[in-house]
């Protein structure tokens, strides 16, 4: 279990420090972090079934003012770590991913008041000159000091906390286990609910209820739906590209001919 909270360690500084370091690059999503979890672990297949499942989750929320109410990286990294190393089922995994987050998010909020205090050395650095002394710095505090007390927790919960996890699940009666089920399934709708009111508009509303009719009484795959969808998708953006440019050819035509009108007269 060490090795297996060393792992999951790693994998938060490793996709959190690139992501900081390459100006974010998505890394931390849970669709990457669930499958370099579960792949490091063994067990890539549950670590992608958990990765799909969890981004549906966490896509709706965003972090607003620099605060956000779950982490979705860590929540998804010791999901995934806890449904492999347990053996319990993905819907319970998909269950602990939100409080864990929102804990860790937490946790995160208070560190910054730490690394406030940090601010006077970055000046006195950047006073200074010293370019590769402050892009040193800049590799450390983002690889190591960032995230130090996520990177601890997580290395604890699942070194000394999998065993103790894994007996009060196999004690917990069948009713419960099937309420983490029903959770884990109301929480991918509540995701995919706040992402659609976010986006939502009259103009592509309609594929909304198109892609539900492929689900629901065709009995299409996800697969061919979001070929389906992709092609649509990449009508749309052409044709709309190409009125565009009908648009803006007329103005410019239009701006031309009354040059024309004023060069007469």
């Amino acid at each position: 279990m060490i090795q297996s909270g060393l792992i999951a360690a790693l994998v938060w500084v490793l996709v959190q420090g690139l992501d900081r370091l390459l100006s974010w690059q998505t890394l931390q999503r849970p669709l990457i972090t669930a499958a370099v979890t579960g792949l490091f672990l063994g067990d890539l297949q549950t670590g992608i079934m958990m990765g799909a499942s969890l981004e549906a989750i966490f896509m709706g929320i965003s972090a607003i003012g620099g605060a956000i109410p779950s982490d979705a990286c860590s929540g998804s990294i010791l999901a995934v770590a806890m449904t492999i190393l347990t053996g319990c089922d993905v819907e319970t995994g998909l269950a602990l991913a939100m409080p864990i987050g929102t804990i860790m998010a937490t946790v995160n909020e208070l560190w910054k008041t730490v690394l406030a205090s940090f601010a006077p050395m970055w000046e006195k650095l950047a006073e200074s000159g010293k370019d590769g002394r402050f892009l040193r710095m800049m590799i450390f505090f983002g690889l190591i000091v960032d995230r130090l007390p996520q990177t601890i927790i997580l290395f604890v919960s699942v070194a000394f906390g999998v065993e103790g996890l894994s007996n009060v699940i196999n004690m917990l009666p069948a009713w419960i286990m099937d309420g983490f089920g029903a959770a884990s399934g109301m929480m991918t709708a509540v995701g995919f609910a706040i992402l659609t009111s976010m986006i939502w508009s009259k103009e592509i509303g309609g594929y909304f209820f198109v892609g539900f009719v492929l689900a629901k009484y065709l009995n299409l795959d996800m697969l061919p739906i979001a070929i389906i969808m992709a092609v649509a998708a990449m009508a749309y953006f052409f044709n709309d590209k190409k009125l565009i440019e009908m648009q803006k050819a007329q103005a410019v035509s239009g701006e031309t001919a009354a040059d024309g009108e004023e060069d007469f007269f």
